[in-house]
């Protein structure tokens, strides 16, 4: 879906002062990486390398895994289009209502896709090849628990699990660690760096799994896919983890009081979440009347999410940011409806 994601900023005339759209936190100091990149221009004046061999060592040598067991991609996007790939013509389940690009890139590559609402249609026998899922998932940030997943990919090892773990690092509970996905050997793992440190026009991100399934990534992989740059900003990341520290703790203590506040406004509910972003439902307006009353008036962007299968139009999505801005945009949709 090219089209329907958030962070459109270009499609409004006025400045947008706080963009609630997109699940990145923009409340980060990313002076370091644009210093360390800047003193590495010289790297577009080459090629990179044809697959990132250097990144996937160092990223590896960060989670305490084996090089072979990672596979760096073009953002975690470029991942799902790979693995959709190298599995073209499978059967695919994805757990509902989700990110859009797990069904576009099945689509794309001839699978047979299904629709589940929950870990429990995955359970029966039968003809699924691929079991898509996010956790926390986007948009609604909810996290399977740990110990009710892993006895799920247990329970199916012909099933490949595909579980997007690119907001990781945004959320409290126990999620599976890389080691334990390598070792069920059926679980590809994606992350994305972009999420993590607020750098979505750079687009890096890298998949984890057993060998045997990342050897058939590679094998559908262009040559360069991931840029010099993109590349010297891993290797400085995973040398630096503690680059752009975000407060987690309070930034999760802010969503929850983001959300306390929406909820008291009559005519909204906000869904519970276990991340800093969350859904949010309008009753008596559509959400592309909201969002528009928002851009074109406070100059606030957030994200349409009736576009989400199985959602409807009064569906939305927000991400929590500062404070100040926070409130911007409670006290502006407090406006709209009251």
């Amino acid at each position: 879906m090219i089209v329907g994601h958030g962070d459109d900023l270009w499609r409004f005339g006025r400045p947008i002062v706080a963009n609630f759209s997109s699940n990145v936190f923009g409340g980060v100091d990313l002076t370091p990486l644009k210093e360390h990149l800047a003193g590495r221009m010289e790297a577009i004046s080459h090629y990179p390398e044809p697959e990132p061999y250097t990144l996937e060592k160092a990223l590896s040598a960060q989670h305490g895994i084996a090089p072979e067991c990672v596979c760096a991609t073009n953002g975690a996007t470029e991942a799902i289009y790979l693995i959709a790939q190298a599995w073209r013509g499978e059967h695919s389940s994805i757990l509902q209502p989700t990110f859009s690009e797990y069904a576009d890139a099945c689509r794309l590559h001839s699978h047979s896709v299904a629709t589940v609402i929950s870990t429990e249609a995955a359970r029966p026998s039968g003809d699924i090849s691929l079991f898509w899922l996010c956790n926390p998932n986007n948009p609604d940030g909810r996290v399977i628990p740990k110990a009710q997943l892993q006895a799920l990919i247990s329970s199916k090892p012909a099933t490949i699990f595909v579980i997007d773990q690119s907001y990781g690092f945004f959320t409290k509970e126990p999620l599976m660690t890389p080691q334990e996905a390598i070792e069920h050997g059926n679980v590809l793992q994606l992350h994305s760096m972009t999420k993590r440190y607020a750098m979505p026009g750079l687009r890096l991100g890298y998949v984890v799994g057993a060998k045997h399934l990342t050897d058939r990534i590679r094998a559908v992989r262009m040559p360069w896919s991931v840029n010099a740059l993109a590349i010297e900003a891993g290797l400085y990341l995973a040398a630096n983890p503690g680059t752009a520290p975000i407060d987690k703790a309070a930034l999760l203590r802010e969503a929850q009081r983001l959300r306390n506040a929406l909820n008291a406004i009559p005519g909204l509910t906000v869904a519970p979440t276990s991340t800093h972003f969350m859904l949010c439902h309008i009753e008596t307006r559509t959400a592309a009347e909201l969002k528009l009353f928002l851009a074109e008036h406070h100059g606030l962007l957030i994200r349409d999410a009736s576009n989400f299968e199985g959602l409807t139009p009064g569906n939305f999505r927000i991400a929590t940011q500062t404070p100040a801005e926070n409130d911007l945009l409670i006290n502006a949709i407090r406006q709209y409806l009251l």
